[in-house]
């Protein structure tokens, strides 16, 4: 069964990959281009209740991951936050970062805390449909690595 943090980011639709026990998925706020969320499947809502099978697998989903922003994004770094205060399961935000801008869909994608820390607040909102079409790039990019 899918966890209420995932349907809250829009999974179905907003799914990039998965693994034995991680889904990706784009967020669909987004505050650098290529956001995403990596969040784990089993029932845990701290991180010391993910099972040794998870952590093992969270090498494969990072690769996955790591792999794909680099084709589409081409992030200079990368942040993994672990936030989890509205949403309750085990998951991370991925933040691709970067000095300038990328641009998906006409709509241009600044890293807004460039070099500093990650400025959540000033995210591009690109809605569900526009979340699904960059989630179906980012697959496409997933599946070719």
């Amino acid at each position: 069964m899918t966890n209420p943090t995932a349907i809250s980011f829009g999974f179905p639709r907003t799914r990039v990959a998965e693994t034995a026990s991680w889904l990706v998925l784009v967020r669909p706020k987004q505050p650098t281009f290529g956001s995403l969320l990596l969040i784990c499947k089993e029932d845990a809502q701290a991180f010391s209740q993910v099972s040794p099978a998870a952590f093992a697998d969270l090498k494969t989903a990072t690769d996955g991951i790591e792999r794909m922003l680099a084709k589409v994004v081409a992030y200079e770094k990368i942040n993994y936050l672990m936030l989890m205060m509205v949403d309750k399961d085990v998951h991370f935000h991925v933040i691709p970062r970067y000095a300038g801008t990328r641009e998906h869909e006409g709509q241009v994608f600044a890293d807004a805390g460039w070099p500093a820390v990650p400025a959540l607040g000033d995210a591009v909102d690109m809605g569900l449909d526009r979340a699904e079409r960059l989630a179906r790039t980012l697959a496409q990019a997933w599946s070719a690595a």
